[in-house]
């Protein structure tokens, strides 16, 4: 019996796609070129060792990649790859809601309350001025920011470019609707082209936004920290978006001034 010849590029797709490993996708791709077959058969043609098939296909059955055939000698039959593509985003969400279940149980135990004991502990053992670090693209500095902005007690500034306001707005809605909800007061300013925006004509209902033609990326929160990003994000890609997170009441109280004096010379663009 032939061997199935199976670009290993191919095969690497597969098992990225679909969270296999190197026999599984071979015995698959190998029951996929046959429509039913043995796992004798399956091994001669996937070049994987007898001993091991049997193991891969009750795997591949388990994951719903195929059906066992009752009778002698027993054959397995390929389900359908678009079939297979809706069980595995099923058994993802699946997955991916029991692992989220987790995580929020966790709140609830004293893991957490110790975890957080363990960090208390440590910050207070940290001089102040310890209290910084780079942050590097654009994925992980907006969730620093979200971390960051979303234990404001009182106000939140952002400077940034147009884009960069679009962005927080879209993608921090809800959390700038909360932080309006308890009190915090949140301030928006970047050089604005276009006013109309959907995004900024639904942020305006939680956050005050000003024109400004002076360009600068920094958030500051409660006037004690801050983050500022080192490029221009028009310049930049994303991957290699750069910023620094400060907590330093001293710098930040400092910078909080400065933005006060210039906020009253900007142009609301939006009134609430």
């Amino acid at each position: 019996m032939n061997t199935l010849i199976v670009k290993d590029e191919f095969l690497s797709k597969l098992r990225r796609y679909f969270n296999l490993n190197l026999y599984e996708v071979k015995i698959w791709t190998a029951l996929l070129s046959r429509g039913v077959s043995t796992a004798g058969e399956l091994s001669d043609i996937a070049n994987v060792p007898r001993s091991r098939s049997y193991d891969v296909l009750e795997s591949l059955e388990k994951k719903g990649f195929v059906v066992m055939k009752l009778g002698k000698p027993i054959k397995y039959i390929a389900v359908p790859p678009s079939e297979v593509v809706e069980r595995v985003k099923k058994n993802m969400r699946k997955d991916a809601d029991a692992a989220v279940d987790r995580l929020e149980n966790l709140k609830t135990t004293d893991v957490l309350k110790e975890l957080t004991s363990l960090h208390n502990q440590g910050v207070e053992l940290i001089e102040p001025s310890e209290l910084s670090g780079s942050l590097r693209g654009r994925h992980n500095l907006y969730n620093h920011l979200e971390m960051t902005i979303r234990g404001a007690e009182e106000s939140v500034e952002i400077m940034s470019t147009e884009q960069g306001i679009i962005r927080k707005a879209e993608t921090l809605a809800s959390l700038f609707e909360e932080l309006s909800n308890r009190g915090v007061k949140i301030r928006l300013a970047a050089p604005i082209v276009d006013p109309e925006h959907k995004a900024l004509k639904e942020i305006s209902k939680y956050a005050e936004i000003r024109h400004t033609d002076k360009k600068a990326r920094f958030v500051l929160v409660d006037g004690k920290e801050m983050m500022f990003m080192v490029n221009d994000d028009t310049e930049v890609h994303p991957t290699y978006d750069i910023g620094i997170w400060v907590n330093t009441p001293f710098f930040a109280s400092a910078l909080k001034e400065m933005f006060d004096l210039a906020w009253n010379e900007m142009k609301p663009i939006i009134k609430n």
